[in-house]
């Protein structure tokens, strides 16, 4: 899994990171993350507004910092998609 969170290393910038961060390690996962601050990227990315998060390419929040569980959940998303898959 890719996460990476979009902005120029403000306060709301860091605290989306650590909150990602922080996600990650209370459910046990490992993801790559990073943490991007070039103009010309967000441009190229569509980003307007930061923090700004992508998971695996899919922008999951922009302008706003994610509350800890809502990242938990995007994190969590493809595990319950394979289990609902593996049971029909």
């Amino acid at each position: 899994m890719k996460i990476e969170v979009f902005g120029p290393g403000c306060y709301r910038c860091q605290t989306t990171l650590r909150t990602v961060e922080h996600a990650l390690n209370e459910l046990n996962m490992e993801a790559e993350v990073i943490h991007i601050d070039d103009l010309r990227e967000f441009a190229q990315r569509g980003v307007m507004f930061t923090p700004a998060v992508f998971i695996d390419g899919a922008l999951k929040a922009s302008g706003r910092v994610p509350k800890l569980e809502e990242v938990k959940h995007w994190l969590l998303e493809p595990q319950k998609r394979n289990t609902e898959q593996s049971e029909r």
